[in-house]
């Protein structure tokens, strides 16, 4: 893998997923695609209990990547970016996030798609996507979903960042812990005492009972708020400007059109 490690603890039945490709950890198509070949292992493997998520260094992930939310490449994006999730749901094993430092955008996202999310104190999150112009669809969905439609809303429409303290408070993090080190065998040892007791067979029954809901829903809407980015936003003067800015270094200068 050139994006991805793997990494398998508690004896072979937590597969540990580590996003690593430089500081930011960004999401591109490359990285996309080893994580799908890595839902086709796991789902051949019936011992696996729980999947991890974490980034290497000191960030989680600066998110998706900008030049691949272009026009020319964003349908294509979106396509493989959304395939993660349906993955997810599909998988039906347990999934955690181990957050530390900038997890943006797209890394946010897959954190959200994750049963359980803990953090360090260095972790700031945010789905800035409206500062470019555009929006996330499946935070769209699945923010709301977890904290509900007030405090997601504020948090989509303004883009601004979440810290640790708060996303504890609001309940988007389960726990939060001082650095990664302490995040790490926190973490560690929350598994050893609530997941690996449990049966691998009986924790996805569990998972799809649980997520009834939530996964019922995102099935059903993420492909509409596709068409929605890719038909109509992508067609504005806007979304295209807010992109282009970003790449180009400099202020967006809005039409409002």
């Amino acid at each position: 893998m050139e994006k991805l490690k793997l990494e398998y603890s508690h004896k072979g039945e937590v597969a540990n997923v580590i996003l690593a490709d430089g500081k930011g950890n960004v999401l591109d198509n490359i990285m996309m695609l080893e994580i799908l070949d890595l839902f086709t292992q796991f789902r051949e493997n019936k011992d696996i209990k729980l999947i991890t998520f974490q980034g290497e260094g000191k960030h989680f992930s600066f998110g998706a990547s900008v030049p691949e939310h272009t026009k020319e490449f964003a349908e294509m994006m979106l396509k493989t970016f959304h395939k993660i999730f349906f993955g997810i749901i599909d998988l039906g094993i347990p999934t955690l996030a181990k957050i530390s430092g900038q997890c943006l955008g797209g890394g946010m996202e897959l954190a959200l798609a994750c049963n359980f999310m803990f953090a360090d104190k260095t972790a700031v999150l945010a789905q800035p996507e409206i500062v470019l112009g555009v929006f996330p669809p499946p935070a769209s969905i699945m923010l709301p979903l977890k904290i509900g439609n007030a405090r997601a809303e504020e948090i989509l429409l303004t883009g601004r960042n979440v810290n640790a303290a708060e996303g504890e408070r609001i309940g988007l993090l389960n726990k939060v812990f001082d650095d990664k080190e302490d995040l790490n065998s926190g973490v560690d040892e929350w598994i050893s005492k609530n997941i690996v007791p449990k049966s691998a067979s009986s924790l996805k029954y569990a998972v799809r009972a649980s997520r009834v809901t939530f996964n019922y829903i995102v099935g059903n809407k993420l492909p509409f708020l596709e068409q929605l980015y890719v038909r109509q936003l992508m067609e504005t003067k806007d979304a295209n400007e807010g992109i282009n800015s970003f790449l180009e270094k400099r202020k967006p200068s809005w039409e409002n059109s």
